[in-house]
């Protein structure tokens, strides 16, 4: 059990999300945008059951979390997400304006660190951390895989 209000708390949460994508056969990530220490939206991969690419759960999450706003953008919310962003989910994050970015696991091929040489893919504002949870995170992906195998 985690301290409510902590990165780790809410990380559970989105780890909650990737079980969804996982149980519908998407690779499981989840995400949850977390306002106030309150969760205003999730998502998950949603590749496969919407036949759409860009239905990353960072995606879904975002776009649900500006309709509950009202707005485009997201300056006071965090973003916690069960694996590094990719380059399209780090572009809807800079437009988005998104205060701060917190993710779970690495990841070494479709990660935004490991695609690009950029060195700052967000808004100049927001803030990151990288590796809470990260086994966990991280295990989930490698479990997904493993059964595919």
């Amino acid at each position: 059990m985690y301290l409510t209000g902590s990165d780790e708390y809410f990380m559970q949460f989105a780890l909650n999300e990737a079980v969804k994508a996982y149980e519908e056969d998407e690779v499981p990530v989840g995400a949850v945008v977390v306002v106030n220490n309150r969760i205003i939206s999730r998502g998950y991969n949603q590749v496969e059951r919407l036949n759409d690419v860009t239905a990353h759960a960072e995606m879904i999450a975002l776009t649900s979390a500006f309709n509950y706003l009202g707005s485009k953008y997201v300056t006071n919310a965090t973003l916690f997400v069960t694996l590094e962003p990719c380059l399209m989910c780090c572009g809807a994050l800079y437009w988005s304006k998104i205060g701060r970015i917190v993710y779970g696991a690495n990841d070494e091929k479709n990660g935004f660190k490991h695609i690009t040489n950029l060195h700052w893919p967000f808004h100049p504002k927001t803030q990151l951390l990288k590796g809470v949870l990260e086994e966990d995170c991280a295990n989930i992906v490698k479990n997904f895989f493993k059964s595919k195998r």
